[in-house]
């Protein structure tokens, strides 16, 4: 199934979503060319946003299940945005085959390397951000997360 199909988000503007799934490794073998002011031409910067966006919902996703406290919600954070979980994610939703990655980096199977599949799951959720906003990020990371908080509603 594509991409979109996997995280119940359609985009509006696909090259937000062509951002995000292109790794520096291809722009490097490419002349970096696409990079414009309004649009980054690979997915790091996405990759930040997404991740903060990621910290927010599922810090508010902790609350709305009950966690009460500082260290309760640090602890449950910081295992739900484990690198190993991410990759795992973004496997699930086929991120991985649809990396454009430089030769040198396919050659490498970087598309299997945990850190760059956690990465690039956190730019597909920058890129829904700019796309349709944090109602539509929160309901990706929602979907993304839904086996551990199936009791929380919308």
């Amino acid at each position: 199934m594509p991409l979109e199909d996997q995280l119940g988000y359609f985009f509006f503007n696909k090259s937000h979503l062509r951002c995000a799934l292109t790794h520096h490794s291809y722009l490097l073998e490419a002349g970096n060319q696409g990079q414009t002011a309004e649009s980054p031409a690979d997915q790091a910067a996405y990759s930040i946003l997404g991740s903060a966006i990621l910290d927010a919902v599922l810090t508010e996703l902790l609350i709305r299940s009950g966690q009460t406290t500082q260290p309760e919600i640090v602890m449950q954070k910081v295992a739900l945005k484990q690198i190993e979980k991410l990759a795992e994610l973004s496997q699930t939703v086929g991120a991985g085959y649809v990396l454009k990655l430089g030769q040198a980096a396919k050659q490498h199977k970087v598309y299997d390397d945990p850190i760059t599949l956690a990465e690039t799951l956190e730019a597909v959720i920058g890129a829904v951000y700019f796309d349709g906003g944090f109602s539509a990020a929160r309901r990706v990371v929602q979907k993304l997360f839904r086996n551990e908080f199936e009791s929380l509603s919308d």
